[in-house]
């Protein structure tokens, strides 16, 4: 069932299927009133699924799972979102350990890279997701850069190990696309399906 809240629990608009501090970042941004549902859903990618279609089927799959928690007479819509980086065709996953942080760093280290974000919406009678692309360049890396990056702990939770918003900033050299998407939410997609469960962003 929902856990956790933010603003007045009288006043929120949607419900969020995801924990991301950043994604509540995002909504808060925009001023979208919401309450967190904590799901949990397989994200492995099936046999030669694409991230495009990978990220859009996961979004869509926890707003789904987050709306079979609710009550049928809760028409307020969940919101589940999913991101994916991708170099030379191959998704890169969140490191688990310093080896694989530092591999994925020097994969990226003076190339462009592909960030995948899909948002969906869902709530009893309807469900809709879009799809944010952008594009990503970065500076070469140093070797010593790259061990105090992953000593600072911000790469270990993050999709493609690193993260725009913080640390991993300094290394982004271009940007070609959504800035919030590379952080998890993209908003102009968002704002688009929020207005199509009519919920106004500046309204």
């Amino acid at each position: 069932m929902a856990s956790g809240s933010l603003r007045k629990m009288s006043t929120y608009r949607i419900y969020l299927a995801s924990r991301s501090p950043r994604r509540r970042e995002l909504l808060d941004q925009i001023g979208v009133t919401y309450r967190v549902l904590d799901v949990a859903v397989d994200e492995s990618a099936r046999p030669g699924e694409e991230a495009a279609a990978l990220v859009q089927r996961l979004a869509l799959a926890k707003a789904s799972a987050g709306r079979a928690v609710l009550t049928a007479d809760d028409g307020r819509p969940v919101l589940g979102a999913d991101t994916a980086v991708v170099c030379d065709g191959r998704i890169l996953d969140k490191p688990h350990g310093r080896d694989a942080g530092l591999a994925t760093l020097a994969a990226l280290s003076g190339r462009d890279h592909e960030v995948l974000t899909g948002v969906a919406l869902a709530n009893g009678a309807h469900a809709a997701v879009r799809l944010s692309r952008s594009r990503v360049r970065f500076r070469d890396i140093a070797p010593v850069e790259a061990e105090t990056y992953w000593a600072s702990g911000e790469p270990a939770d993050k999709a493609g190990g690193y993260a725009i918003q913080g640390l991993g900033a300094v290394f982004v050299a271009d940007l070609a696309g959504s800035y919030s998407g590379v952080m998890g939410l993209p908003l102009f997609e968002t704002a688009q399906l929020l207005g199509e469960f009519g919920i106004e962003v500046l309204a």
